[in-house]
């Protein structure tokens, strides 16, 4: 705790009514080091009992189709003999080192380091798979200089195992996932700003991370551009500032500076900055750290430094601070909805899961459907096999007439009504639905807007995310099976082209073209034409779907052509009113319409079978609460 406790001195120096407090904190990480270290060395505490690391084994991340590493037990960098490389797990004979021996020291920083430069994530042990992810990302990239602050012990010990270079921060918050804007999050928050006022007395760069982001190329060259820079910074920038790869144009960036992603190098103006930011937020728990550093850095912004870097001066005058361009350093919005790096024919280093509607499960579905997750190798391979289908949109859907609410929800209703139907037939199959692409004409987002935010490059229609409709994290969530029936298992859209899919379950396919009944060669039987084809009948009873399909138990994948009139409906009334029960939580809302209170919509799953049905918002404050 040596290298903590000399920062937080640093900073009660200059304010004694906080020294109190700073005392305090320092006993009670102390009294809770001694139970934490007690415990982990009890006779029944065991490091490996329930962390299993060999899906680490599987082949590495890859970014649309091509492998980024050739092995993941080789060293990415050539290090000192005295390391070990990243992901080579320690003897499992060996016993787990002191507490103490994961102390964040300038030793420690000094051994990861190279150019002088370290990058740094940090979190609980729920966000052990998005830390993963990130730390595989930069390995596949040649980036060994890495470190990952563990926040709890069982974090710590996980990582420890499973050979990632891992410091001890003495926070011991909950091993849960805390949640967007709760007290433990902003918690959470001031521990980063207490990292970086740690790190930058050692004489390091810093090149500072959320676990919610990944990078998908090696930022360190682009951040050597700018030596002259004390900070680089990420952005919420939506609307671009530039085509190319230069920093964005400060003058236009009316969004705010994101801290998720950002590089601090050691200077006299980035230490002052570091230890202002946390004194503020010592001093008011109900600042959120990102506001706070906005306000610190927005006092003043410019003079711009020179004519060409795109540096300016901010904070006191004295600090120089450049913005990362929006296109290849990726928010949510410019990544998903606008592809600006598509747009303009760049290739992104880093996609930071911002701008989406389903907590951290919305998170982990956003880089699924970008097939930049790291997940275990059964999750490619899902008992009872998965269903698939190919939607058929028209034309006029997609792009006739205004892109207004009503196209909007003409296309999205047209949508959700074949997903309702695959849900079911999932749901009869015991098999896990993987979702379509799903399109949409109006953008998303948690203010009024026009459909699409004006200066933006959001195309219509779009590819959306599916949190943009559905409620991902409720479609992932153990509902009570007595309440709303059988759960329906899900995978994302470009579940079927990822390369982490076997090649036993690419092999093992059934195509199903509908077909009405009673035309040649359409009956409803498991005979087949020609192997990997079936012709069968639309709207077909449960039974009949149940009977058939279970002579194809052993196939993988079943896709139908189209889920058009593919299910003809429960035979049980009260497992059909608990699925009905259970897929009207599904849906979200659009938001929002500009000039009314409250702007948002509800999307409806059954909006068919009310007549005259229209996407209007609510009218009274009786009339808002979802379609249930």
């Amino acid at each position: 705790m040596r290298g903590w406790r000399n920062a937080v001195q640093e900073t009660a120096a200059s304010k004694p009514l906080f020294l109190t407090i700073y005392a305090t904190v320092i006993l009670g990480t102390v009294v809770s080091s001694f139970y934490v270290f007690s415990a982990i060395y009890s006779p029944t505490a065991s490091p490996t009992r329930s962390i299993s690391s060999s899906w680490l084994l599987a082949p590495p991340l890859s970014q649309n189709g091509v492998s980024l590493s050739s092995n993941i037990s080789q060293p990415s960098q050539h290090r000192s003999n005295k390391l070990r490389p990243i992901w080579e797990a320690p003897s499992r004979t060996s016993k787990m080192p002191r507490l103490k021996s994961f102390r964040l020291t300038k030793e420690l920083v000094a051994q990861r380091a190279k150019d002088n430069v370290i990058i740094v994530t940090f979190g609980n042990f729920a966000f052990m798979d998005f830390i993963l992810t990130w730390v595989k990302h930069l390995t596949d990239l040649g980036v060994s200089n890495l470190l990952v602050g563990a926040m709890d012990t069982k974090l710590l010990n996980a990582l420890y195992w499973k050979g990632i270079p891992v410091f001890d921060m003495g926070s011991h918050i909950s091993t849960d996932d805390v949640g967007w804007g709760s007290p433990i999050f902003h918690k959470m928050g001031r521990q980063k700003v207490l990292l970086i006022n740690a790190i930058l007395p050692f004489g390091f760069e810093l090149l500072m991370c959320d676990t919610d982001m990944v990078w998908l190329k090696n930022p360190l060259p682009y951040l050597a551009r700018y030596p002259d820079a004390d900070i680089l910074t990420s952005s919420d920038q939506v609307v671009p500032t530039v085509v190319d790869d230069r920093l964005a144009d400060w003058k236009q960036v009316g969004a705010a500076y994101n801290i998720g992603i950002f590089h601090w190098r050691p200077t006299p103006p980035a230490k002052k900055l570091a230890k202002e930011w946390i004194d503020m937020l010592l001093a008011d728990d109900r600042i959120w750290d990102q506001n706070g550093f906005n306000e610190l850095v927005r006092r003043q912004t410019g003079p711009a430094f020179d004519d060409e870097s795109g540096i300016f001066y901010s904070y006191d005058g004295n600090l120089k601070l450049g913005i990362l361009p929006e296109s290849i350093f990726c928010s949510g919005h410019t990544y998903f909805v606008q592809a600006l790096h598509q747009q303009f024919r760049l290739q992104p280093y880093a996609l930071h899961t911002t701008f989406q509607y389903a907590g951290t499960e919305g998170k982990r579905h956003r880089l699924r459907e970008a097939m930049v997750f790291f997940d275990p190798p059964e999750y490619y391979d899902a008992p009872g096999g998965f269903l698939s289908f190919r939607p058929s949109i028209s034309k006029s859907l997609l792009l006739d007439g205004e892109h207004n609410l009503e196209s909007h929800f003409s296309l999205i209703n047209y949508q959700m009504r074949q997903i309702r139907s695959a849900l079911a037939l999932a749901s009869v199959l015991n098999r896990t639905l993987v979702m379509p692409p799903l399109w949409c004409r109006l953008d998303r987002l948690w203010f009024p807007h026009p459909g699409a935010l004006l200066g933006s490059m959001t195309r219509q229609p779009f590819l959306c995310p599916l949190d943009h409709v559905f409620e991902v994290n409720v479609m992932l969530r153990d509902l009570p099976a007595e309440e709303f029936g059988p759960a329906i298992n899900i995978r994302e859209y470009s579940f079927l082209n990822n390369p982490f899919l076997p090649q036993r379950v690419r092999e093992s396919w059934l195509d199903v073209q509908l077909c009405q009944e009673g035309t040649e060669d359409c009956h409803a039987s498991s005979n087949t034409s020609r192997p990997g084809l079936l012709r069968f009948p639309k709207r077909s009873s449960e039974e009949t779907l149940k009977k058939v399909f279970s002579s194809f138990k052993d196939v993988k994948v079943i896709q139908f052509s189209s889920m058009q009139d593919a299910f003809l409906g429960f035979t049980d009334k009260t497992r059909e009113e608990k699925f009905r029960k259970r897929v009207k939580q599904y849906v979200g809302i659009w938001c929002c319409v500009e000039n009314h209170i409250p702007g948002h919509i509800y999307y409806d799953m059954y909006w068919d079978e009310k007549p005259g049905w229209k996407p209007v918002p609510p009218k009274t404050p009786e009339d808002d609460h979802p379609p249930f």
